[in-house]
């Protein structure tokens, strides 16, 4: 069963699926936040993995990002970091009033940037007893260095220079300037790897050729995905070091998800690198980055492999 919720953040409403599972009935469920990708909505992978785990007996909760979906905020698509922990810990919070859900077995789950998002809420959110990542990125490394590219400084300055000249044409009542997630077609063009991108997809890491695949086609193309964020998102994002201070969650547990065909998964590996005991990466044999979005495949192993982690973390 799924029903629409909405619920606030920090001022914003934002809009919720909730899924439970069809034949519930008797005690509080445990229940499981699902954060979807930078650029995604929660109609695509973040529900498929949420329905998922409902059938497997549990809650789960989507919601679109403040400024993205069919969520309130202004300027729409801004990717901002600190509010998408936020929406997470506001997740939480709605959970922990429903009827029906067990406050004290609440989990979270981040895809692909929430994979940085969750972890980050985590720290300091102690009602979180369990976290969960599948393809996580840290998307100011990804966005500000480059795909395993190593992009200098120089590059930082530049796109701080264009956020600042952003944010004043906003002022004075322009169209904000935006870049996109993924290459609109399968020819390229620029995508989000700095000012230049890529510049075919041939040569592009293949995140973005699957990206490109998955968000701009019937795939998993959604009309609330409308594959742009603003340009001055840099200036919030340049901040961002999601796994810092990811040893603060012990000892609650973490489990990483990443296929072993990944060109993301080193950001898992240096997650789990940095975090304390209990934690696990599970690799999913044969997988990318964004197959274990929406292929059997590979997600079929790693819901079971989610379940089983918060089935086990998740007691009463």
């Amino acid at each position: 069963m799924k029903v629409a919720v909405t619920f606030p953040s920090a001022g914003l409403q934002l809009a919720g699926i909730l899924f439970t599972p069809d034949d519930h009935t008797g005690a509080p469920l445990p229940a499981v936040v699902v954060s979807h990708p930078g650029g995604g909505v929660k109609e695509q992978t973040a529900s498929n993995h949420a329905e998922r785990l409902a059938r497997e007996g549990f809650a789960a909760l989507v919601f679109d990002a403040a400024y993205q979906g069919d969520s309130e905020g202004s300027p729409r698509g801004l990717e901002n970091p600190f509010q998408r922990a936020e929406d997470v810990r506001a997740a939480v919070s709605h959970l922990s009033t429903r009827d029906g859900i067990d406050p004290a077995r609440i989990g979270a789950l981040g895809i692909c940037a929430s994979g940085g998002y969750v972890p980050f809420a985590a720290q300091t959110d102690h009602r979180i007893k369990a976290v969960a990542t599948v393809s996580a990125v840290d998307v100011r490394s990804l966005l500000v260095e480059g795909l395993g590219r190593g992009q200098g400084p120089e590059v930082l300055q530049s796109l701080l220079d264009q956020a600042g000249a952003a944010r004043t044409a906003e002022a004075k009542g322009e169209a904000p300037a935006v870049l996109n997630w993924a290459p609109e077609g399968p020819e390229g063009p620029e995508g989000p790897e700095g000012p230049e991108g890529p510049e075919g997809l041939e040569e592009a890491p293949t995140l973005y050729r699957e990206a490109q695949n998955y968000y701009r086609t019937p795939r998993g193309g959604h009309c609330n995905s409308n594959n742009e964020w603003p340009l001055r998102s840099i200036d919030h994002i340049a901040q961002f070091d999601p796994y810092a201070m990811i040893e603060l969650i012990a000892p609650r547990p973490v489990l990483m998800i990443v296929g072993s065909e990944s060109d993301t998964a080193y950001f898992s590996r240096e997650a789990i690198g940095k975090a304390r005991e209990p934690k696990e990466l599970f690799v999913v044999d044969g997988a990318t980055h964004i197959s274990l979005y929406d292929q059997d495949a590979h997600v079929v192993p790693a819901v079971a492999k989610l379940a089983d982690f918060f089935g086990q973390h998740l007691t009463a």
